[in-house]
């Protein structure tokens, strides 16, 4: 069988770096196109990543294809949704904004910017948790009058989150959360990014507009979707937020905290993490680690440095299960989510896979 042919725009962003690595030698996607600004159009992709004083600016550690490095720039407004099957975008929401929908009236998009994110008749998949919400796709087609559609992935630092709220919510309910994040400083990306005078020595404890996402957001995907396939109602649980920004290169750390919905011992919340397997179309797709969430009884992890490729980033760590004596029911954990993996391009590919396992791509 053929593979589906994609086009990537933002190819020379960090972001866009993140797919081509995760693309690399996939079973069923081929990269055939790249997108860019219109400064690198008409280059190679090698020349356009070439700063001036001659560093090539790759900055993900697998090593840059040579077949990509030797493939030809477009510029974003070029692309044309009839070259391809589908799309993945690594733009900025204003970019976003105005190219995906132009692409989505032919071809699948799938998108690691937040621009359509909150749209009613737009999913936001994470496949072991909300695989169910897929279908609201049919509607977004029916309404938009598109032959393609636009899925959007979570903010990375509400990937995480979920993943490990998921467990509780089905066996216990969740009521209530309470969550401060350290965040990695690729989340930031590098342009503009993080300053590496304002980072060191330091935490930044404001991230602008992350707050709301991680709430919205995490409400969304842990909701249901009406037996008719056309709209999502969010859960009903109440979220609460503090984003700040560290020194660590990948890997958001976050301290949770929960109000279950029932009486639970730790081995029980422990038990319910460990033996999740999330959806069942999610388990056999070609990224999908063999376990999403890992429980370490080490009293020192999960960290970054050492959990966040746990899986190949495609697993949620958590250590620090314990109770918690002001919430309801309450318990708190520690979790590590690798966010320019399972948070950002692996994860918008995961989905790709998804879709097409499910009959809705290709």
């Amino acid at each position: 069988m053929a593979k589906l042919r994609a086009v990537l725009i933002g190819a020379t962003g960090l972001a866009g770096q993140q797919f081509i690595a995760a693309l690399k030698d996939h079973p069923f996607i081929e990269l055939t196109g790249l997108a860019a600004s219109p400064r690198s159009a008409g280059k190679t992709y090698a020349d356009a990543l070439r700063a001036s004083n001659g560093m090539l600016a790759w900055f993900v550690p697998e090593p840059l294809p040579e077949a990509i490095a030797r493939m030809t720039v477009v510029s974003g407004d070029a692309v044309q949704a009839k070259d391809y099957d589908i799309a993945f975008s690594a733009v900025e929401a204003d970019v976003a904004r105005e190219l995906e929908p132009r692409l989505a009236r032919d071809i699948p998009v799938f998108s690691a910017a937040s621009a359509f994110r909150y749209d009613a008749d737009v999913p936001l998949l994470i496949p072991p948790v909300n695989a169910a919400h897929a279908p609201l796709i049919n509607e977004q087609r029916r309404q938009r009058g598109w032959k393609g559609f636009i899925v959007p992935i979570p903010n990375c630092t509400t990937t995480g989150l979920a993943v490990t709220l998921a467990p509780l919510a089905e066996r216990f309910g969740v009521k209530a959360v309470l969550m401060t994040s350290l965040q990695a400083m690729s989340g930031a990306g590098r342009s503009p990014g993080v300053i590496g005078l304002d980072i060191l020595d330091n935490v930044v404890p404001y991230i602008p507009k992350e707050e709301h996402k991680v709430e919205v957001e995490t409400k969304k995907i842990l909701g249901a979707l009406n037996p008719a396939g056309a709209a999502l109602t969010p859960h009903d649980v109440r979220i609460s937020c503090t984003c700040t920004r560290v020194a660590v290169l990948e890997g958001h750390t976050e301290s949770v905290f929960v109000s279950l919905g029932k009486k639970a011992s730790v081995a029980e919340v422990t038990q319910a993490m460990r033996e999740w397997q999330g959806a069942q179309v999610a388990k056999d797709l070609p990224s999908a680690p063999p376990r999403w969430i890992e429980v370490l009884d080490d009293p020192f992890r999960p960290q970054p440095r050492m959990d966040r490729d746990t899986h190949g980033g495609m697993a949620t760590t958590v250590g620090r299960i314990r109770e918690d004596g002001v919430l309801e029911n309450g318990f708190k954990y520690v979790l590590v989510s690798h966010n320019t993996k399972m948070g950002a391009a692996k994860g918008a590919i995961l989905v790709a896979e998804l879709l097409r396992a499910q009959g809705l791509l290709g």
